[in-house]
């Protein structure tokens, strides 16, 4: 099923396999090595910041896909919880001294927790009020690292963070910071992919599409929500750990809900429940932001009257439009018209 026409598979376990034919094996092998020859393309090299940073995107919204795409619980507040992961990662790194690669891990597990604490209310609620109680997320966890926490987190002002280590090896250019972002999102977004395909990805759906009648087949509600609050915000943990050090100093400021609402925002437009449509939305989304950062003062430049206005809204203007668009047009995401296509050249001459 969903193979090229005159390929069939002979074993089961090659049916079901991500990659099932020597094309696509081919195909997955040319990507790595543009992935890994990007940082050297001269006209991608002044841009790698851009790519580094929305591999750090993709990989939170591969969390938030995992609780509102996979399991259908709405989430309002993902970039708190990356939050969590940067200042758990920096204040490990900085106070204790432990390394990079401990935090890590760390940062995505108390994140984790965090999402967990968080998500005790999807059990009773859901729909509107689950997304206040995420939402909810957002504003306490934000208050918690302005006050409470500020001897820690330094309140209002940004939190230096030292430098990753591998040995004597300091990790401090884009180039280097680009090979252990890119492994790690090719990772998170393999892995976000097989959980579809396992049985916990399976109740997942379930309980999406309907959790009443999973409740009755017998599964376990309580646990299998907590589980997708705690997946989904271990990576944003991770995500979050990965800005903090590759920005060298972490603010409130980095993780608003302006942010969360675009997350949210990326995943429409890529299309829920796919890991693919988060690359294409997320990627989507970045480019159009780029694009209308570097237009606005084109037309404020031209339209002095509301240079102003237009200066400061545009770009929030285009993300609103373009989600209404996709929500009237094309509510699948572009990860719709990704299968389309596929179908179209699999089943290529033969289309009938």
């Amino acid at each position: 099923m969903g193979l090229p026409c005159g390929v069939f598979s002979n074993q089961y376990g090659k049916d079901i396999a991500v990659i099932r034919t020597r094309q696509q094996w081919m195909m997955l092998a040319g990507l790595f090595v543009v992935l890994c020859a990007l940082p050297f393309i001269p006209l991608i090299k002044g841009g790698i910041y851009f790519v580094s940073a929305l591999c750090i995107t993709i990989i939170a919204v591969q969390g938030l896909n995992i609780i509102t795409g996979y399991c259908g619980l709405i989430s309002l507040g993902h970039a708190a919880f990356m939050a969590v992961g940067a200042y758990t990662s920096g204040i490990l790194a900085k106070q204790l001294g432990l390394p990079f690669w401990i935090c890590l891990p760390l940062a995505g597990i108390s994140a984790g927790a965090v999402g967990i604490i968080f998500g005790l209310p999807s059990v009773r609620v859901k729909g509107f009020y689950l997304a206040l109680s995420t939402l909810a997320a957002q504003f306490i966890i934000t208050y918690i690292i302005y006050t409470p926490a500020s001897t820690l987190t330094g309140g209002i002002i940004a939190m230096p963070v030292p430098l990753a280590r591998l040995g004597n090896i300091v990790f401090n250019t884009e180039t280097e910071w680009y090979f252990i972002i890119m492994p790690m999102t090719v990772l998170m977004t393999f892995f976000a992919k097989n959980l579809a395909r396992t049985n916990t990805g399976r109740v997942f759906v379930a309980v999406r599409d309907n959790d009443l009648a999973a409740e009755v087949m017998g599964t376990n509600i309580f646990r299998y929500k907590i589980l997708a609050f705690f997946i989904g915000c271990f990576y944003a943990g991770i995500a979050g750990s990965l800005w903090a050090h590759y920005q060298g100093a972490i603010s409130v400021d980095d993780f608003t809900l302006r942010n969360s609402i675009w997350y949210v925002g990326m995943l429409i437009v890529g299309g829920m429940g796919s890991a693919v449509g988060v690359i294409f939305g997320a990627t989507f989304i970045r480019i159009l932001e780029l694009i209308t950062n570097i237009a606005a003062p084109v037309i404020a430049h031209a339209i002095p009257l509301i240079s102003f206005q237009i200066g400061a809204s545009l770009t929030q203007i285009v993300f609103g439009l373009v989600l209404i668009v996709f929500l009237v047009l094309e509510p699948r995401g572009l990860a719709h018209g990704w299968e389309i296509f596929k179908s179209s050249y699999r089943l290529w001459p033969f289309s009938y």
